[in-house]
This record gives C-alpha cells, structure tokens and sequence, in this order.
C-alpha cells in the first residue's frame, strides 16, 4: 500500500508542481553556471547506493560531504541557493527516485555515500532495510540539527513505528516545518 501511495502522491505532485519545476529549474540555470541538477550518490535500501537529483543549490566543483562539513558553506551557495535550501525547494527533482522507487515520501533521509557513520549506525540499528524518504521522522524533530546518534534513534522509532497513519503524521508535520522553515541552517 505504501508503494501505490508513493506512486499516486508522486505523479499528482508531479503534474501539480510541473511549472514551478521548470522554473526555478530556468532559474538556477540563469543564474549560476552548471546544470540545473545536482545528482548525488546516495545510500538506498539495504545500503544500495543511488543516484538522488536535486535542484543545484552549491556552485560547481563544491565537495561531496554534507553541508556541515564544509570549511564555509554559505560562500559555496549559488545566488538562489539559500532560497532554494530553506524552502526545501531544492527537493523538488527527488519526486523522480520517489517514482522509480529508490525512494518513499516517507522514510529516513538518505545518507550520502560517504557518511561512513551514520552508515553503520543505521546498518547496526536495522535502520537500513528501509526504503529513505523524502522526510521522516529525524527529519520533523530536528533536522540538520540532530547529532548522528540522536538521528539514528528517531530513525530507529520510525522503523519501529511505521505505519500509513503515522506517515501521514509525518507528511503533515513536513508541511507545518517547511512553511515555518524549522531546523532549516542552511
């Protein structure tokens, strides 16, 4: 069920939100060089890497680690970046893994494929036979703001946890932390 709801909600999403995609995809192409996607490695179901489109938010030939890692991330954003990253805009284009299956709406976040610790922190906690989301659990309580450990146990509680009603919950807790731009640093 969960798969079909994926499925539905993506393609409805899809057409709904077409014209936006393709302006703000005009949009990061005007005014950065690069392409309009960023298409990042990251870590799936079962720890099978996929490739997670994004709009490009970071200049070109910005390293592959997370945000917080960088030596001065603000200086890497593009001109619309940061717009772009705090309206979760920038998260548009993974309706496309939502529909090939690489991802759910809901689920936790994908690592990148160089997270080694928070890699084998979910592998230890069972966390990594499910299928990474385009919010979750982790996400609605803390974000970017959460240390690895506490991340994994949220995700951990999801796994625990899961259920259409409660992805649901979480679906509409997104909604109320986007338009409140909650745990957003970057």
């Amino acid at each position: 069920m969960k798969r079909l709801f994926d499925l539905l909600l993506a393609a409805c999403a899809g057409i709904f939100l077409l014209v936006p995609i393709v302006v703000i995809a005009v949009a990061v192409r005007l005014t950065s060089p690069g392409p309009a996607l960023y298409w990042s490695n990251r870590v799936g179901k079962n720890n099978r890497i996929f490739r997670m489109p994004k709009f490009r938010s970071m200049r070109v030939g910005t390293p592959a680690v997370a945000t917080h890692l960088l030596k001065n991330p603000d200086a890497q954003l593009t001109p619309i970046g940061s717009f772009l990253r705090k309206s979760s805009l920038d998260e548009l284009p993974q309706l496309w893994s939502i529909l090939v299956g690489d991802m759910s709406f809901v689920g936790p976040r994908p690592a990148l494929f160089n997270q080694q610790d928070l890699i084998s922190l979910r592998t230890s906690e069972g966390v990594h036979e499910l299928v990474p989301g385009l919010t979750g659990w982790a996400q609605i309580n803390g974000r970017d703001e959460l240390p690895i450990p506490e991340k994994v146990k949220l995700d951990r509680q999801y796994l625990e946890r899961r259920s259409f009603l409660f992805d649901l919950r979480i679906l509409w807790m997104t909604f109320e932390r986007v338009i409140r731009r909650d745990g957003i640093t970057h």
